[in-house]
């Protein structure tokens, strides 16, 4: 059976079947124009409703308190008129007139604390509260900037971002020195436009309390911009395992095909073809790949060969989790994918995380199997 075709049609006892056979990821080869990832600069589906007051603070952790009351002011901030143009009077307002609707200090926030506390949550919830239309807010993944910068060009992404209030980057990748550079000086150009920036990080490998805080990572690699940022440090566990069960063992193939076709808008694929096809699609396209999908299926689900492939894979679960799309699975637990290699080198960060988020995705797939 090739890679790219469904298994199939198993013979099913009960349950709705849908009126077409399952999608295949390894079929879709997307092109996505360049306005799109512009138009896409907005917190990704699963935090399209999220707000401050959704935000459930751990009683135990009252830095996450602290957090949300922080960055309510910080948006209420950003209600006054743009400040392009006013760079070269002071960031902070020094040499302008006083005026209520211009915010006080840094106009920059860091977002500090281990994956799975909700910095992404919180991250969402500022650009919802932020006075302005959306066109003049963008949220994006350090990845997304990256690519909106591939995709533009350096001048053209400043000269697209320059009118905006706020600009939201989750996900500030550490260990990519090159990609560092490039976005600390786009950041350092949207600063003189008078571009309020948020942002949240990884953590950078070999560090002590990995894994946890990374602030000083972080302002140490933006270089001249720390100066405009003010670091929030967020305490707790992973969310998505405070308090409940473990991940679901994996299902038969048998199971994941039927439900495959029993539900619709279902993809189907088996594991080790897709990894095969993520290697052919740039991973800008990720989330292209993914529309209009209900639910992820896949079989023979093993080990992830190599690091190239694992950080293609990363990608693929932060789009789906983001677009909150269950991932329902045969052969390994999502928790055996990385090896040990992988999960001890400068890459694990990213990789818990993606550990994190397919078991979420995996916890919403359950209702698949009852269903179909």
């Amino acid at each position: 059976m090739s890679s790219s075709t469904p298994a199939s049609v198993p013979a099913v006892a009960s349950g709705p079947i849908a009126d077409a056979a399952p999608v295949s990821l390894c079929a879709r080869e997307p092109r996505v124009p360049a306005d799109r990832l512009v138009a896409e600069m907005v917190p990704p589906p699963r935090f399209d409703s999220v707000r401050f007051s959704t935000y459930i603070p751990d009683p135990k952790q009252p830095s996450q308190t602290e957090a949300v009351g922080v960055l309510e002011g910080f948006a209420a901030g950003l209600g006054g008129a743009h400040a392009a143009g006013s760079a070269k009077r002071g960031f902070f307002g020094f040499g302008r007139a006083k005026s209520p609707r211009t915010p006080a200090g840094p106009r920059g926030v860091y977002l500090d604390g281990g994956y799975g506390v909700g910095k992404t949550h919180l991250l969402a919830s500022l650009w919802h509260a932020t006075p302005a239309e959306p066109a003049l807010k963008a949220f994006g993944t350090f990845v997304e900037l990256t690519n909106l910068v591939g995709a533009l060009g350096f001048q053209q992404t400043v000269q697209t971002l320059s009118g905006h209030r706020l600009l939201c980057i989750d996900e500030f990748e550490l260990d990519d020195p090159g990609d560092t550079v490039l976005v600390s000086s786009l950041l350092g150009k949207l600063v003189e436009a008078g571009v309020a920036l948020a942002a949240t990080s990884n953590t950078l490998p070999g560090k002590l309390g990995e894994g946890r805080f990374a602030a000083a990572d972080f302002l140490r690699e933006i270089q001249g911009l720390s100066a405009h940022f003010r670091a929030l440090r967020i305490d707790g566990e992973d969310y998505r395992h405070r308090g409940l069960p473990e991940a679901p063992a994996p299902y038969s193939d048998e199971q994941v095909t039927k439900a495959a076709y029993a539900n619709e808008g279902a993809s189907l694929d088996d594991f080790p073809g897709l990894l095969e096809h993520l290697a052919k699609v740039h991973p800008s396209r990720y989330g292209a790949l993914t529309d209009g999908l209900k639910a992820v299926c896949l079989t023979d689900v093993g080990p992830v060969p190599d690091q190239s492939t694992a950080l293609r894979l990363v990608v693929l679960a932060d789009r789906l989790y983001d677009r909150e799309v269950p991932v329902l699975a045969s052969g390994l637990p999502f928790d055996r994918l990385f090896s040990e290699e992988m999960l001890n080198g400068g890459y694990r960060k990213k990789y818990f995380r993606a550990i994190s988020r397919l078991t979420a995705l995996a916890r919403d797939a359950r209702h698949l199997v009852e269903t179909g």
